[in-house]
């Protein structure tokens, strides 16, 4: 299991959790979560995605909702809500940003958390990524993963990525946002959130601007419950 994984399930200890995967993609996480007793449930605007989540060996038991984050809509209130994958980058700009923010804050329980990574923008990520080929692990096989940069500027990527399945290629095209700590906190508190620690990587370590690759906001409750949440327009959003 990769340190994200670990990282993320154990956010899930001290028994059953009502837990929202905002951007779930094939599942595998939720797929954790439900195989440890957790009411589950995983949202992402792919359908092909969901297909394939809901082939996991948990998959019949977890509710799969196929929206864009800020779009979800639900009774349930959840004790713990997360975005992995660094889909919160997908979120291109601030309406994006603070109507995701706002469905989270609107869906959170009383006492629950909210767990997202973003990447720490002082990285150079053009020279990381472009032509770069690695290997993912994916159901138990080893998965062959290929990006190309098509452009980046002003903290946006374009870039294509090529998922290497045995029985098939799968291609997406995305755009990342890159934002600092102090914009993405900046529009936390502008909705009522308020990180408590930002990790610097999967073992807790405090986030360093200067060596780390990950920004990990853990954002334990809404300050106050009784204001409200900025009016926003919704725009949709691709995940990867």
């Amino acid at each position: 299991m990769v340190a994200g994984s670990r990282f993320h399930l154990s956010l899930a200890h001290g028994g059953p959790k009502s837990i929202l995967d905002l951007g779930c993609g094939t599942g595998l996480i939720c797929d954790a979560y439900a195989a440890g007793g957790h009411d589950v449930t995983g949202a992402d605007p792919s359908a092909r995605m969901l297909e394939i989540a809901r082939r996991k060996p948990n998959g019949c038991s977890i509710e799969w909702v196929e929206c864009c984050s800020q779009d979800f809509r639900s009774e349930k209130r959840f004790d713990l809500i997360i975005m992995t994958g660094h889909a919160f980058q997908v979120l291109l700009d601030e309406n994006a940003i603070l109507a995701t923010l706002a469905v989270i804050r609107e869906h959170l329980a009383e006492g629950g958390r909210i767990v997202f990574e973003s990447r720490n923008p002082a990285i150079d990520w053009k020279a990381r990524w472009d032509g770069g080929v690695f290997e993912v692990i994916h159901d138990g096989l080893v998965v062959r993963k290929t990006r190309d940069v098509v452009s980046y500027d002003e903290g946006r990527a374009h870039f294509e990525t090529r998922y290497h399945f045995p029985e098939e290629t799968l291609v997406s095209e995305s755009e990342l946002l890159f934002l600092s700590r102090n914009d993405i906190e900046r529009h936390l508190e502008a909705s009522g959130l308020r990180a408590d620690a930002v990790y610097g990587d999967w073992d807790r370590q405090p986030f360093d601007e200067r060596n780390a690759e990950e920004m990990i906001f853990v954002v334990p409750r809404v300050v106050n419950s009784r204001s409200k949440a900025p009016t926003v327009k919704r725009r949709r959003a691709a995940r990867q």
